[in-house]
């Protein structure tokens, strides 16, 4: 079936929305493509595309030819992917130029409306493996985001720019990207590397963004593996690990506290609180509309019985 050009930018609008959050300490990036509905997909087509390279690089040496690559790449829903990926990457830059200076001038705001949006897409991993939550998966949960709480509330620290430094750190942050309740950007604000990458950006310094590219390759291709292995053998334990790491990360995003994570009292509270109810609404009204449109479709298919 031919894919339609509104798909295409439907599933690069998607990968944009993936690709802003990575600008944003506090968002994570695998949380809003759970939100929007591409995660399994990025998963699976990053994990099959690392299959396929790594096969390529060792059997067409050995002369076992290409064949076990393509089948690899032959998996990979490209229809998809490519469309998500290029918008991911044109929309993390303009928000690493647009997007994140205001969020750092309106913080509590900015934090306020992130809060509600990820309060509400914890419903997406709670109800995504479609199976009943039994009481050792709330308790791994819990254990999940107790680990994500304490995490996102660690004073952040001052790393030096030397590029071995940057790949480490690139190589950790990178995989945020596909583990939600974990922020890419604010792993660089802990380490004190988010300004230097955002001037770096700015600044076409080349030696930075090459060793912070090739850690985020080297990163993501050891760590996506994992999650698919994860994901495609235990998926509904996957899906409630995640929710746990979600559900602490809203620690990040707390509006009150200070640039050193210490919390502080409430302030300006009413209008805080009403950034927090449209992120959540938003996200609310987006679950709904999918609902309805999955029901829609669902009952415009006809019916696979027999005619009698």
């Amino acid at each position: 079936m031919a894919t339609s050009a509104g798909s295409y930018i439907f599933n690069a609008v998607r990968g944009g929305a993936v690709g802003t959050s990575e600008a944003l300490p506090g968002i994570s990036g695998g949380t809003v493509a759970l939100m929007v509905g591409i995660y399994d997909q990025l998963i699976g087509g990053a994990g099959h595309m690392v299959s396929g390279i790594k096969r390529w690089v060792t059997d067409v040496p050995r002369g076992l030819g290409p064949a076990r690559a393509r089948e690899q790449f032959r998996q990979v829903d490209w229809n998809v992917l490519l469309p998500a990926l290029a918008g991911m990457v044109v929309a993390l830059l303009l928000a690493l130029m647009l997007i994140a200076p205001l969020v750092e001038e309106y913080t509590q705001y900015a934090y306020a409306l992130f809060f509600g949006l990820v309060l509400a897409c914890l419903w997406v991993p709670y109800s995504g493996s479609g199976k009943t939550w039994r009481g050792w998966h709330y308790v791994l949960a819990l254990a999940a985001a107790a680990l994500s709480f304490t995490l996102t509330g660690l004073p952040g620290a001052n790393l030096p720019t030397h590029p071995v430094v940057v790949f480490l750190v690139a190589s950790v942050a990178i995989c945020a990207l596909v583990l939600p309740g974990v922020s890419g950007s604010f792993i660089l604000v802990a380490v004190g590397l988010y300004v230097p990458t955002k001037d770096a950006l700015k600044d076409l310094d080349l030696v930075y963004m090459g060793a912070f590219a090739l850690g985020a390759l080297v990163g993501l291709s050891l760590f996506v593996k994992l999650l698919q292995f994860l994901l495609e053998n235990f998926h509904h334990v996957t899906l409630v690990v995640l929710t746990g790491l979600m559900a602490g990360s809203l620690r990040a995003l707390w509006p009150w506290q200070t640039e050193d994570r210490t919390v502080v009292a409430p302030t300006d509270v009413p209008v805080t609180l009403a950034f927090v109810a449209v992120g959540f609404a938003v996200v609310v009204a987006a679950i709904v509309y999918e609902h309805r449109a999955k029901a829609k479709t669902a009952a415009s298919e006809p019916s696979s019985d027999p005619v009698r």
